[in-house]
């Protein structure tokens, strides 16, 4: 006589057991929603229910493609399957339709994904050698960035660009709620808070900081008779800053960096800028964020810099960010909140 485990109400301990498995086959089920991504087994179910063979038909894949990719995608709540036939879950409608979705999914794939194997290694040397799955020995990945293949340099804007422009405006407004004749943006990228401060205010002048080789791309494509450049290494051993007055900008910049390295910017700032200087640091904490979708992501993101960007810095909480502030002879002097469309905070900093 055969004997069966009878299904009782799942207990915690089974139901951890599940999610341990799904931690353990989560690289395979990125690989495969991926998969189902790129062939437009999603896309095609898009608003529709549809079966294997009208799957295959539609997207070009054998049986085989389609059947295990449908089973994975089933198993992890992106597809549901009644009877015979395949729909679209509000997950993969996210996936499809979402944009934040897609550029995290995409930074994900493209710059975070290889790398990660060196998570590690990283780790214990406190550099980000996953980049080195695409690039020598370089530094960080800010140096290298002009020289990374396309799709990964795309990847790395697209998801960039995400979410600091849509912080711009309201930050802009902050800054200039008093008169400012100069405005220091360090850590400028490709420009883009430099484009929105000349056109917000047309009577102030943007210094765009940022290392030597961001400031030969960013020449290229910006020339304004009120915007200067600055090619910086800004953690280099007695860097000097250009006499600093009026507003410093840092847009998703501090993170970039360790924090004995945050206190060496800040304090070398402190010692460029004239007392009446404002600083105004923006960035999406992890300790004050609305959304349990929005921690995960940051907490994850951090794993990115460790890998692939520089191996020593992560996203910080907001409370440990203001200690790393008051040690480099900085203070408080407001706090702005709920920033942009992702809960950024912008804090205003003065000397101490």
């Amino acid at each position: 006589m055969k004997y069966r485990r009878l299904r009782k109400t799942v207990s915690p301990r089974i139901k951890a057991l599940a999610d341990a498995q799904k931690i353990a086959f989560a690289p395979l089920t990125f690989q495969a929603v991926s998969a189902a991504l790129d062939f437009g087994i999603l896309k095609f179910l898009d608003g529709k229910n549809a079966d294997v063979s009208e799957i295959m038909e539609a997207c070009h894949i054998s049986k085989y493609a389609a059947e295990t990719l449908l089973e994975v995608c089933v198993a992890a709540d992106i597809v549901n399957k009644v009877e015979d036939k395949y729909s679209n879950t509000l997950v993969a409608e996210a996936l499809l339709n979402n944009e934040m979705t897609i550029k995290n999914f995409n930074f994900v794939k493209d710059v975070c994904y290889l790398g990660a194997s060196e998570l590690k290694k990283s780790f214990i040397n406190s550099e980000p050698e996953g980049l080195r799955k695409f690039i020598g020995d370089y530094k960080t990945i800010y140096n290298a960035l002009h020289l990374l293949p396309e799709n990964i340099k795309k990847s790395w804007f697209e998801f960039d660009h995400l979410y600091s422009d849509r912080s711009f405006e309201d930050s802009l407004e902050i800054i200039f709620k008093n008169p400012v004749k100069k405005v220091f943006d360090i850590g400028g990228n490709t420009g883009k808070f430099e484009r929105a401060c000349l056109e917000f205010n047309k009577d102030c002048e943007v210094n765009m900081i940022d290392l030597p080789e961001n400031i030969a791309v960013a020449k290229k494509h910006l020339s304004d008779e009120r915007l200067r450049f600055h090619g910086i290494d800004v953690i280099s051993e007695n860097v000097e800053f250009p006499e600093i007055s009026g507003a410093v900008f840092m847009s998703q910049f501090l993170d970039c960096f360790s924090e004995e390295q945050i206190v060496y910017i800040l304090s070398n700032i402190r010692k460029s800028m004239s007392d009446n200087t404002k600083i105004y640091i923006l960035e999406p904490f992890t300790d004050v964020q609305q959304f349990p979708g929005a921690s995960y992501s940051l907490v994850h993101i951090s794993l990115y810099f460790t890998c692939m960007a520089n191996g020593k810095s992560k996203m910080y909480s907001e409370s440990r960010m203001l200690e790393l502030i008051e040690q480099a002879g900085l203070k408080l002097s407001c706090k702005y909140e709920d920033i942009g469309v992702h809960d950024y905070t912008l804090l205003e900093c003065v000397k101490a």
